[in-house]
């Protein structure tokens, strides 16, 4: 069977109860910065972890984070961290999988982890705000990512 054929059938077989427990599972695991932003402002308990080296983390990083590269969670997280506590993750960008790494060290210590996709290009796109050694920033929304609105850059929710 050819390339072409396979998609073609694959395409035309659509298992909705298997694209049900993909999306289910996907929603259980991932997060974005919108749904990660608007628990922190609902006092949801949660660690937000930024795995990125110290001068990415000097450069920027969400607001509420605390800083804990991938390298260094085996070995510090089991003495800073309680059994149940919930971790959401993040590095760069759609395109890294530093996030991912650092899920997979945590699950692999027995904690809950959600991964933010998008990563910190995301949130700072988005106009969250943005920790760096001058203080706290808030960039405009990208007209890319999300719906600019007058005044205050996050007011706007793409209403996902």
């Amino acid at each position: 069977m050819s390339i072409t054929e396979t998609i073609t059938e694959t395409e035309t077989a659509i298992d909705t109860d298997a694209a049900v427990r993909h999306f289910r599972a996907k929603l259980a695991f991932e997060t974005d910065a919108s749904d990660v932003y608007a628990d922190q402002q609902s006092g949801a308990e949660f660690v937000l972890v930024d795995t990125r080296s110290q001068a990415a983390w000097d450069q920027g990083h969400a607001v509420g984070a605390v800083h804990l590269p991938t390298r260094q969670i085996e070995a510090e997280v089991p003495g800073r961290y309680p059994a149940g506590t919930r971790f959401v993750v993040y590095c760069w960008s759609p395109g890294c999988n530093g996030g991912d790494k650092a899920a997979l060290a945590l699950s692999l210590l027995g904690y809950e982890v959600r991964l933010m996709i998008g990563g910190f290009e995301y949130w700072a796109r988005e106009g969250y705000p943005v920790g760096t050694a001058l203080g706290t920033v808030r960039r405009d929304v990208d007209e890319l990512v999300g719906p600019r609105a007058a005044g205050w850059s996050s007011s706007v929710s793409c209403d996902c």
